[in-house]
């Protein structure tokens, strides 16, 4: 049996997490996996992906369905979209899949930043109104839409890393709003530094980074679930370094920012 036609058979709840393969995404297939969830893995890499669905499946005994898709495309997100629409079981959407660059706008590739926004903001958006209607018919369900400690700033060298992340914690906020008392719960999930693959692919030195500053992927994603299961607000930022240094970028006068904001241009949250 195909792992579409038993996951049509299973009575599980069934989570589809994007960018699956690694980082948050593959802690989250874990983490909700372990807790009696079937899952649909959505990457780019069909063999990573195929991979880890067997992976997990023979060690949680539940169903994992890879589904290869790149959602920075048009046809990909909404071939993600129409099966998140067929999948009547479908409790927890994790839109997780992103990318950082490095460089000022005026010297990056004009597909590359179109990328970001297609993939940051568009693809999140397609897939959150197409869980909409199920989980809404059902009375539950949960969104994580993974943003960043970078959707509270701005810096150069990151112009639109740091507004598609923004987009991603206000349209989590407002949606929140509109879906209260439909037992839908929606969370905008805003890490700092934490250790994936991230970095790496977008060519940053983490070793001129302080060390205190990062955060295990697992952390991050457990203080994620724990807040969403207990009904908690619906921006999430794990730990208490990170709240902090949210608070000083809410309050602080702008001017006492600048140096943070242009020393930021050679990192990414």
């Amino acid at each position: 049996m195909s792992p579409a036609s038993a996951l049509a058979a299973s009575t599980r709840p069934t989570a589809l997490i994007t960018g699956a393969t690694a980082g948050l995404g593959r802690v989250f297939a874990q983490r909700l996996a372990a807790s009696g969830h079937d899952l649909i893995l959505v990457a780019r890499d069909s063999a990573r992906l195929e991979g880890l669905a067997d992976e997990l499946a023979l060690q949680y005994g539940i169903v994992a369905e890879a589904l290869a898709a790149d959602i920075s495309r048009d046809d990909g997100m909404r071939r993600v979209a129409d099966r998140i629409a067929m999948e009547p079981r479908l409790a927890v959407l994790v839109n997780n899949a992103g990318f950082g660059t490095r460089g000022r706008l005026a010297n990056r590739p004009v597909a590359e930043q179109a990328t970001m926004l297609e993939l940051h903001a568009m693809a999140p958006m397609l897939h959150t109104r197409a869980a909409l209607p199920g989980m809404i018919e059902h009375g539950r369900g949960w969104i994580v839409n993974v943003a960043s400690v970078a959707s509270f700033t701005y810096s150069m060298g990151n112009v639109n890393y740091c507004a598609t992340k923004a987009y991603l914690r206000v349209f989590s906020e407002a949606l929140a709003l509109e879906l209260e008392g439909t037992g839908v719960r929606v969370q905008a999930l805003c890490p700092g530094f934490t250790h994936t693959e991230f970095h790496d692919r977008a060519g940053i030195d983490k070793s001129k980074m302080m060390r205190w500053l990062w955060l295990p992927a697992e952390r991050v994603v457990d203080e994620s679930l724990a807040q969403i299961s207990a009904r908690g607000a619906t921006v999430c930022v794990p730990s208490k370094r990170y709240k902090l240094i949210v608070m000083l970028l809410r309050y602080l006068p702008r001017w006492m920012q600048r140096p943070f904001r242009q020393g930021y241009g050679k990192a990414r949250l």
